[in-house]
């Protein structure tokens, strides 16, 4: 019996070690288990620096789902939907005048080139790349135009201008513009009624023009009218002769004889032979 429990009793460890294997992989996930498994959401995307390896893989680009990286890697992620944010700046006018601005702006990165995005500029791009950018773009386009285009005529113009500059000046950062807003301008208070006095009497001169205009139309318009009656009337006259109008008389002295009041008919009896009607209960 002694020597059965001694065989029984020696250490194996072929025995023993899946349960090592089970606990290791345990620990490793319990330990590492935020960095190998590495969850991407809806609206981003992500990038994976090597650490033995050849270090940014840039090429490589994560869609959102659940990934697996070695432990001694790292998952950078991007949120790549369009982004909205505003610039409140003062900016110099062409005239010399200080005007404050609110422009609102949309962006992205560049989904297929994060990773050349994060190897040059890193996620703090907004800040060190398209902040700066958008201004000085605004600053040099607000600096070609009068204060009154800004406040209203060639707003559009503007916010093409500064979009079409600022979008030329982050593509080779690997970022996207998507839309540049002119929220708000704020002049200086004599400034903006000079310029809303201007608007107003500009309006009402088109109103006073319009309304000259329309009185023209309506002038011609009773002179064609005018006219047309003339000639139909010269029309008219030309083509009654006398027997036209003494037959015309006729079927109208007959047409009134047929009425039920008593009247004497006078054949022949009117100017141009035409016949005269006698009330006879006069």
């Amino acid at each position: 019996m002694a020597e059965f429990y001694e065989q029984n009793t020696e250490f194996n460890p072929k025995k023993f070690l899946p349960i090592l294997l089970v606990v290791l992989g345990a620990i490793i996930i319990l330990g590492f288990g935020s960095k190998i498994f590495v969850k991407i959401d809806f609206g981003q995307k992500g990038v994976v620096y090597k650490l033995l390896s050849g270090g940014m893989d840039k090429e490589v680009v994560y869609d959102q789902g659940l990934h697996f990286i070695f432990p001694w890697n790292q998952m950078h992620i991007y949120d790549v939907k369009i982004q909205e944010a505003t610039s409140i700046m003062q900016v110099l006018s062409k005239n010399g005048l200080t005007i404050k601005m609110e422009v609102s702006y949309r962006y992205k990165p560049v989904e297929a080139e994060i990773g050349y995005l994060h190897d040059e500029v890193g996620q703090g791009y907004h800040e060190t790349v398209i902040i700066p950018e958008i201004r000085s773009a605004a600053r040099e386009v607000i600096g070609k135009y009068l204060p009154e285009e800004l406040y209203s005529t060639k707003r559009e113009a503007i916010e093409d201008e500064i979009f079409n500059m600022t979008q030329q000046a982050i593509a080779s950062k690997h970022l996207l513009i998507d839309a540049v807003l002119i929220r708000d301008v704020e002049l200086p208070l004599t400034l903006q009624q000079a310029i809303e006095n201007k608007l107003k009497q500009e309006q009402m001169a088109l109103e006073y023009e319009f309304r000259i205009e329309g009185a023209k139309k309506e002038a011609e318009r009773k002179i064609i009218e005018a006219q047309g009656k003339s000639d139909a009337f010269n029309i008219i006259s030309k083509s009654l002769t006398d027997k036209i109008l003494t037959e015309k008389g006729i079927e109208a002295t007959l047409e009134l004889a047929k009425s039920p009041n008593a009247k004497i008919v006078v054949v022949g009896g009117g100017k141009n032979g035409l016949p005269i009607i006698l009330n006879a209960e006069k």
